[in-house]
């Protein structure tokens, strides 16, 4: 049987999609069968990123509607033989009411697949709800940034009423210089805003544009944000035994005091 995790977060532009892409293609090279949901109608971006727009015939929203038959929906990544990939619709009305079909598709996909990864939207709207509703765990992404980070804590919350498995962080757009300078959030200081545990960081990297731009995953290159997500796909396959353990306090009520520049300055949640 496998395991789905539900990649989410609350802001934009964090790099969600580019994660769960390197994410799946990491595990892919472990050995392990893949499958990436993306469930962000109307506004896909998993495709692109993978170099696969050319490819899809049918969408996830097909399938939910019995439209087409999984091996249709399914499209294989030729570079990655053990990574498959069902795209989001371009448009849909109501999307919770699939939520029943979402959970009978994965549980079908759990047969076939070591892992099912699906790219939640952003943000807390339907979408969210659509996509979290047949998790076994989360992975919520993040950036240092005060925004990014209150957003995740919002996430993080709304989370706790899932009572996934586990719910792990993982930051995104990391700089050490500027951690030792007090010009930036450390992983320690997420970790204690949010209260839970970080899977890992990815530093800042040229080169992950340059692999989105040319849909390749930045795993298949020479770099150091590659070396990062391979560190966090083995913790992903061999996990370290951590309790989940979310505040029941709403994180973005509470106050929290972080340094940054050497002062101390209130966090507002």
């Amino acid at each position: 049987m496998g395991e789905t995790i539900v990649f989410t977060s609350g802001k934009g532009g964090v790099g969600k999609t580019t994660t769960i892409a390197n994410i799946g293609a990491g595990l892919s090279r472990l050995d392990k069968k893949v499958v990436m949901l993306d469930t962000d109608m109307g506004l896909r971006n998993l495709d692109v990123v993978m170099g696969m727009e050319d490819q899809i015939q049918y969408n996830l929203l097909d399938l939910l509607d019995n439209q087409c038959r999984l091996k249709q929906a399914l499209i294989r990544d030729k570079r990655y033989p053990n990574l498959f990939m069902i795209p989001a619709a371009l448009r849909c009305k109501r999307i919770r009411d699939y939520e029943s079909k979402l959970y009978t598709l994965i549980t079908q996909l759990k047969q076939e697949f070591d892992y099912c990864l699906i790219d939640c939207p952003a943000g807390i709207d339907d979408g969210f709800h659509f996509a979290i509703s047949a998790a076994d765990r989360a992975i919520v992404v993040t950036t240092p940034h005060i925004s990014a980070v209150r957003d995740a804590g919002r996430v993080l919350y709304l989370l706790e009423s899932q009572r996934l498995k586990q719910v792990d962080i993982l930051i995104n757009e990391y700089n050490e210089r500027m951690v030792k300078k007090h010009d930036m959030l450390s992983k320690s200081d997420i970790e204690e805003i949010l209260g839970t545990n970080c899977l890992g960081t990815v530093p800042l990297d040229d080169k992950i544009i340059v692999s989105q731009n040319q849909g390749i995953p930045v795993v298949s290159l020479r770099a150091k944000s590659a070396r990062s997500f391979m560190k966090i796909v083995r913790e992903i396959d061999n996990p370290k035994i951590i309790p989940v353990d979310l505040n029941a306090e709403d994180p973005c009520e509470k106050q929290q005091h972080i340094f940054l520049g050497g002062k101390e300055c209130g966090y507002e949640g």
